[in-house]
């Protein structure tokens, strides 16, 4: 009877296998179902939280498919903002920061785990808090983990400081919350050092560097560091709600201190430089065209130093759901209780609060800018990017099938389930057998194929990676669930396997 099964599932074999992937079509009509529903809750969020005006845009597979307005860029002259008005998005502007300072690396010209010292030598007499301690490196002010304490209330106030001013300073000697390397503690002085270093390394301020090899390859032609430059009926005037009032705040001229929160852009502008980031993923062969590595850009999405464990965050909808956070460069990561990777940052300044968020392996981002102080943005842009997902029914990407690893699922199909000469097969690493035992393999499928009945279908192999994978068989009666790691070696081998009956509809 067991020979009949063999039989029949190299039939199957034969049968297209069944693909779950969203189309393209259905994906942009869902999408775009959801935009009155977007509007909506920026509008609601906005007349809440007092904002004078406001842009937003979703971003998708690297376009701009909607955007909206609220409000007034300037509410002395009755400015409507739009999505070309210029607001400043203050720490936004780290990333920026970050991709510059990872293309100097790619051009072999610093090192990410060099001293800070090396490129400011007024670092060099810098106390740490004991005697051991290892002295702050590059990589450390990406990642804010360079010892200096958190410095927003101090920071928002010296974006138009000199470079004498900043040097002096560090003459003096920082004062250290931590050693370096050893906790995570949010600093624009850090990022301040960066743009130093940009300077420094390039021959040329951070704001030429930056505009040069960023914003120009991308087109970003209408985003400035100088609010001055800005055409008056662009540029977006920051308020404070004070006493049920809109007070104006004081613009800040550009200064060495820009590097960590200095940039004015609008949201057609950012959009373009979201969408680089989208398109650094997935990984993939085709040419690497844009201003930066894509693999540089991942590298700024990776979770660096992990900063914050919420066990008690929830859903929108009120269930729980676990997330964890990290900072990789000049870029927050987190990761909630269903997986899903949101990559991010926030501004806030005084005049100003602004957030984009993006979920790579969506294709999906949203932009919010903001000229209300400290406006909290990155709250509703996680609302609006749930809602697009759940009611859009996106699915994540998924990896593409390696061909060994489709053809060990192919080879494990075949010999399931007697688990024939399987020892003989050349299949399984010499861990395997030792790990799992023929006579319990066989025993195990047998009892699982019975129950789930005839094959009638095999799903598509879901890659983990590269070397790892699931499928499924669909039975009459129950689906069976197969999953194997491959070693390694060249050819690889399997080296762990797991079947398991699951419900029809699991």
């Amino acid at each position: 009877m067991l020979q009949l099964w063999l039989v029949a599932i190299l039939f199957v074999l034969s049968l297209n296998p069944v693909s779950t992937a969203q189309t393209t079509e259905n994906r942009s009509k869902n999408i775009e179902a959801t935009f009155p529903l977007i509007d909506e809750l920026f509008s609601n969020y906005a007349k809440q939280n007092h904002f004078p005006g406001m842009v937003y845009g979703l971003v998708v597979d690297g376009k701009i498919v909607h955007k909206g307005s609220i409000g007034y860029s300037n509410l002395s002259e009755k400015i409507v903002a739009d999505s070309k008005t210029a607001f400043r998005i203050a720490s936004m502007t780290k990333s920026f920061t970050a991709m510059a300072i990872l293309k100097l690396r790619d051009e072999g010209k610093l090192k990410l785990d060099d001293p800070v010292y090396l490129y400011i030598p007024e670092m060099k007499d810098q106390k740490y808090l004991t005697k051991d301690a290892s002295p702050a490196t590059i990589r450390n002010l990406l990642t804010h983990a360079a010892g200096f304490p958190e410095d927003n209330p101090w920071g928002d106030r010296q974006l138009a400081r000199t470079e004498k001013e900043l040097v002096d300073m560090i003459k003096k000697g920082i004062t250290l919350s931590n050693n370096p390397s050893t906790k995570y503690e949010y600093s624009n002085l850090g990022f301040t050092m960066l743009g130093l270093i940009i300077r420094k390394v390039s021959g040329q301020s951070y704001e030429n560097y930056i505009n040069k090899n960023i914003l120009e390859p991308l087109e970003m032609t209408n985003t400035y560091w100088e609010y001055s430059e800005v055409p008056a009926k662009e540029l977006a005037h920051g308020y404070r709600w004070v006493n049920e009032n809109w007070v104006e705040q004081p613009l800040l001229h550009d200064g060495i201190y820009g590097a960590m929160g200095g940039m004015i852009t609008s949201l057609d502008d950012f959009s373009k430089y979201l969408a680089l980031h989208l398109s650094a993923w997935p990984a993939r062969d085709d040419d690497d065209k844009g201003p930066v590595k894509r693999s540089s850009i991942r590298e700024m999405h990776f979770p660096w130093n992990l900063n914050y464990l919420n066990s008690q965050a929830k859903k929108f909808d009120g269930s729980p759901c676990s997330t964890i956070s990290a900072y990789g460069y000049g870029l927050s990561w987190t990761k909630d209780c269903e997986g899903k990777v949101f990559i991010s940052h926030g501004g806030g300044l005084p005049g100003f609060g602004s957030n984009w968020r993006i979920m790579p392996d969506y294709g999906i981002g949203i932009i919010s800018l903001s000229n209300l102080t400290y406006a909290s943005a990155g709250y509703i842009n996680t609302k609006v990017l749930d809602t697009v997902v759940r009611m859009a029914k996106l699915q994540p990407g998924r990896l593409p099938v390696s061909p060994i690893l489709n053809q060990r699922k192919n080879e494990l199909i075949a010999l399931l389930p007697e688990w024939k000469n399987a020892e003989q097969s050349g299949l399984f690493a010499e861990n395997f057998f030792m790990d799992y035992f023929t006579d319990s393999l066989k025993k195990e499928a047998a009892t699982i194929y019975s129950n789930a009945g005839k094959i009638t279908q095999i799903q598509e192999l879901i890659p983990e990676n590269n070397l790892r994978g699931s499928y499924i068989l669909e039975g009459e009666n129950s689906n069976i669930e197969i999953s194997f790691t491959l070693t390694p070696e060249n050819p690889p081998l399997i080296q762990e396997y797991h079947i398991r009956e699951r419900a029809k509809g699991k």
